[in-house]
This record gives C-alpha cells, structure tokens and sequence, in this order.
C-alpha cells in the first residue's frame, strides 16, 4: 500500500486566500510584502499557495504588516458568519472601576464590514480613547437611555434618549455620562 495522500486542512487553505487576498488589497507584491515584513519571497509564496503552514512568528509579522491583531485575522478565516447571535452567546466586558460595561451584540467577522456593540455607563464614568482603533472608522451612536457625552475632534456632543451621533473618527475620543443616570447606548462600527 502507498502513502494516503492527506488533504489540506480547511482553515490552512482560508488562511492561505485571505493572506493573498491581503496582499492584493493593499497593492503590494510579493517582493514588496517580503521587504516589509521580512519573510522570504519563497516562504510567502508557499504559504499563499498554501504548501506551508505558518508558524506563529510569521503570522505576527504578517498581523503586524497588515496592521491587525492575530484574532482579528484567525476570525477572518472562519467559515461564514452564523446569522444569529443568542445573547446567551453575546460577549460581554465590564469595567468595574470605570463603570463601564460594553456588550458585543453583533461581533466582528470576515465579509461583515459593521459590528454593533451596547454600552453602559454609569453615572460620572467617562471613557476615554487616544486614538481611533482604525483611521476613518464609522460611528454611529444610538442612545437608548440617560444622556452621553461624547467627544470626537474636539468637539463635545451631548446625545440624549433617541438621538444618533454619526461621524468617522480620526483621532481621539471620550465618552461621559453625567448623570443622574445611567446611559445606555448601541454603537455601530463599520470599517473604512
């Protein structure tokens, strides 16, 4: 009997499309992605051509190359997104010392552009962001509850129950609840 011919794992050949796909998004060769990031001409076009898999270092080259965390890339290689998010599933973050309590409604995925997250702030909490996560991302802030302040280009905008606050951020922000209560809001992200 001969050697069983092993099939190329699922996830190695969506990493090696979304890793080429990459490159071509940003316009670069292989050349240019090798000066950038270190790896070897060869090593890249393998991994692309997904005849390697790669180890974790390269990866953060690679992360880092393209201005991502190695989550947000491994995300972007899963299968299609489940269109249903229970909110038993739904992660949720809190920030006891802050007041702050932010919930991942709608997470991020590959193909979806947007997530929606909810916030809560409590009285007096402020948060504070020193730059936007990625250059000219969308925000649209719908409060549902109590009155936030939000901070965006030097300008302080207060948003109460019902309003919407929509800009793309550049640079930093704040968000501060003044009270007396708390505020609630849902904020969609979309990504440039």
């Amino acid at each position: 009997m001969g050697d069983a011919i092993e099939e190329p794992d699922p996830m190695g050949v969506r990493l090696a499309v979304r890793l080429a796909d990459l490159r071509t998004e940003h316009g670069w060769s292989l050349d240019e992605l090798a000066r950038r990031s270190g790896v070897s001409r060869s090593t890249l076009s393998r991994l692309e051509r997904c005849e390697v898999s790669p180890t974790a270092t390269l990866l953060g080259r690679l992360c880092t190359v393209y201005g991502r965390t190695m989550s947000r890339l491994l995300m972007e290689v899963e299968a299609e997104p489940p269109p249903l998010v229970p909110a038993a599933r739904q992660t949720v973050w809190r920030d006891e010392a802050a007041g702050f309590v932010r919930r991942s409604v709608s997470p991020p995925h590959p193909g979806l552009r947007a997530e929606v997250v909810e916030s809560v702030l409590e009285p007096g909490a402020s948060i504070a962001y020193e730059n936007a996560p990625v250059p000219g991302v969308e925000q649209h802030i719908w409060v549902r509850e109590g009155t936030v302040e939000v901070t965006v280009a030097e300008v302080t905008h207060t948003v109460r129950t019902g309003d919407c606050l929509r800009f793309r951020l550049h640079g930093p922000s704040r968000f501060h609840c003044a009270g007396p209560g708390r505020a609630r809001y849902a904020l969609l992200i979309v990504l440039p």
